[in-house]
């Protein structure tokens, strides 16, 4: 299964089937997965000193489809952006990306579609789990390494990066019964993603018919009234005042 698929398993809600984190942050997340995954390939990379072009630029070292739908779309998107920021990359990456990752999950049987209300009134897809087995082994390794000190694979580290990026450890592994608080439990998911390129994720450009209305962190973008005009249609007063 994809790093994006793992992430989105775990900042999924098993019994409501909806995201425990905004859309926004979880689509840059979903993106920076597919990045990570193509880098830990090998098929993708950060330039260097020893590369053409300036330093810490997307640079395609195999451009041979991957083999995986999902994946061979992501390294198409990256083929076409090669010598921009691995931050500039994470919008388009993840454009659209939820949606097919869902609705692959459930005809995979893990997860299964359903129907609910945003705010009790806008009609909006859950996607409870149907198979909990793979994300709960997934839970296991990264509360391994965060409470327990487990030393991470690359793979269990890079997707802790990414749910640094999310700001939402806290709701993938609960501290409390590890005697642990939420900065401690941060901290420790930081000294894990300190020099792992994933948490580029943490940074959102949001556009609105190609004009940049906010960039910065998760919090700072997602949050931005423009932004959720943007993305939501509605202004954050309306949707605050909504239900």
């Amino acid at each position: 299964m994809l790093l994006a698929e793992d992430l989105l398993l775990l900042v999924t809600d098993d019994a409501s089937g909806r995201l425990s984190a905004p859309g926004v942050q979880v689509d840059a997340g979903l993106g920076g997965a597919n990045l990570v995954e193509l880098t830990l390939l090998g098929q993708v990379d950060v330039s260097g000193d020893q590369d053409q072009g300036r330093p810490g630029r997307i640079i395609v070292r195999d451009p041979s489809p991957p083999g995986d739908d999902v994946l061979d779309a992501a390294l198409r998107i990256l083929v076409e952006r090669q010598g921009s920021k691995p931050s500039a990359v994470i919008r388009p990456l993840g454009k659209n990306l939820r949606s097919m990752l869902y609705q692959r999950l459930a005809a995979g049987g893990v997860l299964r579609a359903g129907r609910g209300r945003a705010l009790g009134v806008f009609p909006t897809r859950t996607w409870p789990a149907q198979d909990p087995s793979h994300e709960a082994e997934v839970r296991q390794h990264v509360t391994q390494a965060l409470v327990q000190t487990a030393a991470p694979d690359e793979r269990t580290a890079a997707l802790i990066a990414l749910l640094h990026a999310l700001k939402c450890e806290h709701k993938v592994v609960d501290p409390r019964p590890y005697q642990l608080s939420r900065r401690q439990l941060r901290a420790r998911a930081a000294e894990i993603a300190q020099g792992n390129w994933a948490s580029e994720a943490d940074r959102v450009v949001a556009l609105d018919h190609g004009v940049k209305i906010a960039e910065g962190g998760f919090d700072a973008v997602a949050g931005h009234p423009a932004a959720v005009e943007a993305y939501m249609g509605r202004h954050p007063e309306d949707l605050a005042g909504a239900g």
